[in-house]
């Protein structure tokens, strides 16, 4: 277990997202767990950034979807052209064709645009017109959105985001390091010039030795209390079992970042909220502080 590379990888970002260590190291815990995240906040507190920046420290090629009203699915999975000299077919792949995505604004799509990420999220292959083709298996979506009271703004269905097995936010910078960003004028960030810490190769390493971490009976037995706790409460959203095995993977990848081969409960414990919060309240109410408080309630009462 090395995981050197990924402290350098946290450690290096406050070059470029100061203040941001924890919310880096969540997504890079969620990356190792092959899940898929969305972060809400705010225009221009860089979530944008963090993923660009996540892209660049791993040597994933950042694949980048504006999302907007007039998004067609089409537009994303991409679409067949026919060719009158071979008569044949060819298909011309969209955005979706793509390492890491950068989903941006997801919630200013429709439901029906929003509703192409759905099958490649789940098993990281698209079908189109009746063909299915599979994506890297490095293949994982960072999606950012807007609180949902800003104008312009669709909610994302529950099925929607019972597809991201984490949800963050990013937060406003303190005072000193928003004195900085003002006497500097700009929120441009170069990343241009930033090299791979970590391999695609390593990546791939790192994921299959979570399969390694073990996970006791009491862990097992302490998420089905949290899954349960939801079940009977006429307040919450019920958890689903993917909610359940993404609770499992990204507590090992925590734990795997900490430089253990074991869960302890203080894991699940400190990741339950970004896995579980979003999928805890109505859309309608989907705010992360509200969320997190749900959660918390529900780590209370199990």
């Amino acid at each position: 277990m090395n995981i050197s590379k990924f402290e350098n990888i946290i450690e290096h970002s406050d070059q470029f997202l100061k203040g941001k260590k924890e919310q880096v190291k969540l997504v890079l815990c969620n990356l190792l767990s092959r899940g898929h995240t969305l972060i809400e906040d705010a225009p221009g507190v860089g979530k944008t950034t963090l993923v660009k920046y996540i892209g660049k420290s791993i040597g994933l090629e950042v694949s980048r979807i504006q999302f907007t009203n007039d998004l067609l699915p089409a537009d994303i999975l991409g679409t067949s052209i026919f060719h009158k000299e071979t008569s044949n077919f060819e298909l011309h792949k969209g955005p979706l064709f793509g390492e890491l995505i950068l989903a941006d604004e997801l919630n200013r799509a429709p439901p029906k645009t929003q509703s192409a990420l759905l099958q490649a999220m789940e098993e990281r292959q698209i079908t189109i017109d009746g063909t299915t083709y599979e994506l890297p298996k490095h293949f994982t979506v960072m999606a950012t959105q807007n609180p949902q009271m800003q104008v312009g703004t669709f909610n994302l269905p529950e099925s929607q985001l019972d597809r991201f097995s984490m949800k963050i936010k990013m937060g406003h910078t303190n005072e000193a390091v928003t004195i900085e960003l003002l006497k500097a004028s700009t929120l441009q960030v170069d990343l241009s010039n930033i090299e791979s810490i970590i391999s695609i190769d390593e990546l791939l390493k790192s994921q299959k030795e979570l399969d390694t971490i073990h996970t006791s009976d009491e862990i097992y037995q302490l998420i089905y209390k949290l899954l349960e706790s939801t079940r009977t409460n006429k307040d919450l959203i019920a958890l689903s079992n993917r909610c359940g095995i993404d609770l499992v993977n990204v507590s090992k990848a925590w734990a795997y970042l900490a430089g253990r081969d074991y869960v302890i409960p203080d894991d699940v414990h400190h990741i339950f909220k970004y896995v579980a919060g979003h999928r805890l309240v109505h859309p309608e109410n989907s705010d992360v502080d509200f969320e997190h408080k749900m959660a918390a309630k529900v780590l209370a009462n199990a």
